[in-house]
């Protein structure tokens, strides 16, 4: 028996080494943890089960029977994360390289058909070179089974995806299917083909940071969430982000208790300029809003001019959405209505209520947006909207303008209740936009065309630049002062907190991709 025995510890321990002693320091030396060390960092102290940590791959080919690793590149299992059930999984890339096989794919699945059956969320911390190439269409057929997965999963349990190293090649399209993508600075990148196909192709000189590095996708491509300086600040923000998220869509997020106090907020009330040109920061608005120090932002770096987060408000999680005035007077263009439809999708998945703060002139104006489909990118964000079953609740704190007014949440989309400041303006346009329209012959024949269309500016602003029209129409429920916001929305969450809407009978809309 003994025997025995110590033959089991023998390959558990040849499991937990993983590549060995040299490719653990070589892992160390370039400021990355290991998959192990990522696993334990991340779930609570002694909760973590591993499943198949004595798998080992089936080939032959190339060599391949004298190079058998317990556990075959990848550590697989359950645990918790502040008391709540996830499963996880973590590529080891002391083991050749993370590269994916037949049998590493049937780990991962396994913990991802699990999380299904249970409803916990799956978390993936990705470190790979991408598929064993001496396991050829096998490994492709390994990808492809976890990509089908992803896609039964999502909407269903939250996927939360770290790259904590090389992803490349096919590897990136089930990151790209999950729901939050968190890189790590420096150590980490995407992409589909590397700097070397690259030169091949197109002859551009790129590096691997510069084609797929984190800072990359964070602000230009806009597939990564979120970035983080290194491998344990990477799990922290898993942990944070996985805090607002319920454990499945039948479920609501957790809540935190919450004593109500004096919700009236004074800094609200002089944070929009009396100036209607001059910008302000919308997260001071939010700040004014949410309980003290709870945002947590999504996308912050890309598509700036609109913000998404969670955030709570008495204790509840919530998903927002505002418009940001500090960059691009916050109008809204491809890449913010794509950003903003996307986050909506995700929060009425997971029965998480919206809140829509709204100042924008309109929708971004030129050649450049027209030929890259600013049409069907807005009517993501409209589709979206309009289809979110979940509390919805909308403040307008300055300009609702054109469609833009229609789209982010207005009552005619389905908002439940809708708010607007003394300082809101709804209208189809600007007052010297439409004075120049509406009174151009006027102006034309006036002495002073200067003069007159100063007069028919303030004249249109006075009748039109205000929430008193929308309000006297019931398009907006009420006016409000802005330091009562805080109040009134969480009178608004609570009193929507049972909504129910039966939606149609169909398999499914067609988003305009």
């Amino acid at each position: 028996m003994d025997a025995k025995l110590k033959k089991l510890q023998d390959r558990i321990e040849k499991a937990h080494l993983g590549g060995g002693e040299k490719r653990i320091e070589k892992q160390h030396g370039k400021k990355k943890l290991t998959a192990r060390e990522r696993i334990d960092y991340l779930l609570d102290e002694g909760s973590f089960e591993e499943m198949g940590i004595l798998v080992t791959h089936r080939t032959t080919d190339f060599g391949m029977e004298k190079e058998i690793y317990y556990g075959d590149g990848v550590v697989t299992g359950y645990g918790t994360i502040n008391g709540r059930l996830v499963y996880v999984y973590a590529q080891d890339f002391t083991v050749f390289g993370g590269a994916l096989s037949e049998t590493h794919a049937e780990k991962i699945c396994k913990v991802m058909d699990l999380a299904l059956k249970v409803g916990a969320p799956i978390i993936g911390l990705n470190d790979s070179g991408g598929a064993r190439i001496q396991e050829g269409v096998k490994s492709l057929g390994g990808y492809a089974d976890i990509f089908y997965r992803n896609v039964q999963a999502s909407g269903v349990v939250p996927q939360l995806s770290a790259i904590m190293g090389p992803c490349a090649g096919g590897a990136v399209y089930s990151p790209a299917m999950t729901d939050f993508i968190v890189m790590v600075e420096q150590t980490s990148y995407m992409f589909v083909t590397g700097p070397n196909v690259v030169k091949t192709v197109t002859n551009e000189e790129v590096t691997s940071e510069e084609l797929g590095g984190a800072l990359t996708h964070a602000s230009k491509s806009g597939v990564a969430h979120k970035t983080s300086a290194n491998d344990a600040a990477c799990l922290e923000d898993l942990k944070e982000l996985l805090d607002y998220l319920p454990q499945n869509n039948r479920e609501r997020p957790s809540t935190r208790f919450y004593e109500l106090g004096d919700e009236v907020r004074e800094q609200l009330r002089h944070i929009v300029p009396d100036n209607a040109n001059k910008p302000y920061d919308m997260h001071e608005v939010i700040e004014g809003i949410i309980d003290a120090q709870s945002f947590y932002e999504i996308h912050k770096d890309y598509a700036e001019n609109i913000i998404t987060g969670f955030a709570r408000l008495g204790g509840r999680s919530v998903g927002i959405i505002a418009n940001q005035p500090m960059f691009l007077a916050g109008v809204l263009d491809s890449n913010s209505s794509s950003k903003a439809a996307r986050f909506t999708r995700f929060c009425d998945a997971f029965n998480i209520p919206l809140l829509v703060l709204v100042d924008v002139p309109g929708f971004l104006p030129g050649t450049d947006q027209e030929w890259n489909g600013i049409i069907m990118h807005g009517a993501k964000l409209l589709y979206a909207l309009s289809e979110a079953t979940v509390p919805r609740v909308t403040v307008i704190t300055r300009k609702a303008y054109g469609g833009a007014y229609d789209v982010m949440n207005s009552k005619h989309i389905g908002a439940d209740f809708n708010f607007a400041w003394p300082t809101a303006e709804i209208a189809v346009m600007g007052a010297k936009g439409a004075s120049e329209i509406i009174f151009r012959r006027e102006i034309a024949a006036s002495d002073d065309p200067a003069a007159k269309l100063k007069e028919k500016e303030a004249e249109y602003a006075d009748k039109f630049a205000n929430p008193y029209r929308a309000a006297s129409r019931g398009f907006i429920d009420e006016v409000i002062l802005p330091e009562n916001t805080r109040g009134k929305l969480l009178k608004a969450f609570a009193m929507l907190e049972n909504k129910k809407i039966v939606t149609p009978k169909k398999k499914h809309g067609n988003i305009p991709l």
